[in-house]
């Protein structure tokens, strides 16, 4: 073992006790994560933090329900006292546990720079640059908000199944908002960057256009006018416009509520739930990517998942325990936000593929409409797909030409209906950065899209 000290014999003992009254499969899940960040605010540092999580999850799946232990204790005394505690509840049949299989892991996300080694002055020095170079922009630029984070998390998975398997995760990822005011009215506009990487994450973020765009994108928008309500034809754009599909649509195709009968597209595989020229996959394996892994957290290597061909259903997301309860075979997308959470189906780099229109062919064809550009935050009912998402900048659409910016769009509408309605599907495809909340807590995952054109979406305004 390359990041924990712990005897195999032992963990099947472990195992072998948590099980000894019965259950369906047990997995120990053993982590240690180190967690830096730094807040820059009103052009100086903020906040700073540095944490650690260390600790164990122990978890029984018995009659498909499951019995989850945790710990920061990981002494041999505490782990068998953690089984002995587990198993006491189960009253099953007996099951016999597999010895575990000799697995040779592959890294498929090489780091290139280790950020905990780059001295704090320097990531301070990005920062004030960045704080520097919006203000430059105009005098309206009031607030320049920046957050970055680094975290190293180092995980061993064993499991009844045979599994005994490590992996080393690093994620750095930096988020900056700036807030532009005339006296009258504020605007903010954010850019994030994040990735499965080193420091080199940040090398490669062109640190001008950052700013730049942040600023100017908030400038944009103080004077924009309101747009009209009603029904219309919206082009959403490409990277975080894929948000929409991540929320109306990725949730409801998760283990996590499709088996238990809480999803509008509950026994659908093999049904048409889009149209034609959608295709939309879930892929863990992006090399880099902020969504991906080598393994999940029950141990499953990554793997690429399409989730709709050709506007047909091919498949859902599932861990071990949406596998037990739906008879289908896991994706690798169990994942947790630490050991205190048992894991469950979550996406990973979840969009929409690309399409062969291109971004001019999406906005020549309206005679009226709204080009969302860029997207802001929302919310979803999951079991009906019903949302409701702002847009953060837009623009109208007249007789085939984007004119003039609109600020306070609402985009209203139900998820199977707008996989329907996508009309065309361009080939700039682009993903982003985000975190995702569930009841594994929140882990980092990618969204993506090209530039879509939804027929008819509801636009809400003033």
């Amino acid at each position: 073992m390359k990041y924990f000290n712990f005897d195999e014999n032992f963990l099947h003992t472990v195992l072998q006790e948590a099980l000894k009254n019965g259950g369906e499969y047990a997995d120990l899940f053993f982590e240690d994560t180190k967690i830096n960040s730094i807040g820059y605010l009103d052009s100086g540092v903020d906040n700073t933090s540095l944490g650690n999580n260390y600790g164990v999850g122990l978890r029984i799946i018995v009659n498909k329900k499951t019995i989850y232990l945790y710990s920061n204790d990981t002494s041999n005394d505490s782990l068998i006292n953690l089984a002995k505690s587990a198993s006491s509840i189960v009253n099953d049949k007996k099951h016999i546990i597999n010895g575990f299989i000799e697995s040779h892991e592959k890294n498929h996300h090489p780091l290139h720079i280790n950020p905990f080694d780059i001295n704090f002055d320097e990531k301070i020095e990005m920062l004030s640059y960045l704080d520097k170079k919006a203000r430059e922009v105009s005098d309206k630029i009031k607030q320049v908000n920046l957050r970055y984070m680094e975290k190293q998390r180092n995980i061993l998975v064993c499991a009844s199944n045979g599994i005994l398997k490590e992996d080393s995760q690093t994620y750095v990822r930096l988020v900056m908002v700036s807030m532009a005011s005339d006296g009258v009215n504020t605007q903010t506009a954010s850019r994030t960057k994040g990735a499965l990487d080193g420091y080199q994450v940040i090398r490669d973020i062109n640190l001008d256009e950052m700013a730049l765009e942040t600023a100017n994108s908030a400038i944009k928008m103080l004077n924009a006018k309101y747009p009209k309500s009603g029904k219309y034809p919206v082009v959403i754009d490409n990277a975080f416009g894929g948000v929409i599909f991540h929320e109306a649509c990725g949730h409801a195709l998760e283990a996590t509520s499709v088996a238990d009968n809480a999803s509008v597209f509950c026994g659908r595989l093999g049904e048409k739930i889009a149209s034609d020229v959608v295709t939309a996959v879930d892929d863990g394996t992006i090399q880099n990517a902020w969504g991906s892994y080598n393994i999940d957290d029950e141990g499953n290597e990554a793997q690429r998942t399409v989730l709709i061909e050709n506007g047909i259903l091919k498949s859902y997301l599932v861990d071990e325990l949406g596998s037990l309860k739906m008879n289908q075979k896991v994706t690798g997308s169990a994942r947790r936000e630490n050991y205190k959470y048992p894991p469950t189906s979550r996406m990973r780099n979840t969009f929409i593929d690309k399409g062969n229109s291109s971004f001019e062919d999406l906005i020549s064809q309206i005679e009226y409409g709204l080009y969302a550009k860029k997207m802001g935050g929302g919310s979803v009912d999951p079991a009906t797909t019903d949302y409701n998402f702002a847009v953060s900048e837009g623009y109208i659409i007249e007789k085939g030409k984007i004119t003039e910016p609109v600020r306070g769009a609402t985009l209203i509408g139900r998820g199977g209906e707008t996989l329907m309605n996508i009309e065309a599907v361009s080939s700039n495809l682009q993903l982003a950065d985000g975190m995702c909340g569930s009841i594994s807590g929140s882990v980092p995952t990618t969204v993506g899209q090209p530039a879509i054109r939804v027929k008819e979406l509801t636009v809400g305004g003033r």
